[in-house]
């Protein structure tokens, strides 16, 4: 069993983008959703495809089963997804020894920018680069799996920006 440990940032600027390493587009969707688990379909630039369960309730640390699937497979789950499907580029950016994904996110989403970072204990502490804004690690409304149940759109796409 995987842990997820990680926190999540609104992105204030675009300064991200002169340090990315990689860029992968998603389609993702939940065709299972309670408080504490969720079950998730995920595409990846339309040639590679992902189911994952997660459980736990804790914002930072959560436990996390991945497993390939086909392609096939992921789009026939996503007609059945409960809520939106969501949409977005992922970009990685290597920041002092730690990897963040910045999440742009498209669709009804247009607009909100996210950056996460996985650690690998509870305890680590990294650096936070310039071009982060206000830290949303717990915030429910910041959660894919609540993003895709709820049309939070009008709410969080432009936080930042007001």
């Amino acid at each position: 069993m995987a842990k997820e440990i990680e926190r999540k940032f609104l992105v204030r600027s675009d300064e991200w983008q002169r340090e990315t390493t990689s860029r992968k587009s998603f389609q993702q969707a939940y065709v299972a959703s309670m408080e504490d688990r969720s079950v998730r379909v995920r595409i990846m630039d339309d040639a590679d495809a992902r189911l994952t369960i997660k459980i736990g309730t804790s914002a930072l640390v959560r436990d996390e089963y991945e497993y390939p699937i086909t392609v096939e497979d992921a789009r026939e789950l996503m007609t059945t997804a409960l809520g939106i499907v969501i949409e977005k580029t992922r970009y990685t950016v290597d920041h002092e020894g730690f990897v963040w994904e910045v999440d742009v996110f498209d669709g009804i989403y247009r607009g909100l920018v996210v950056a996460e970072v996985e650690m690998k204990r509870e305890t680590d502490r990294p650096a936070l680069p310039a071009w982060l804004g206000p830290e949303v690690t717990g915030d429910r409304r910041y959660s894919n799996q609540h993003m895709a149940l709820e049309d939070l759109s009008g709410e969080l796409c432009h936080v930042l920006q007001d």
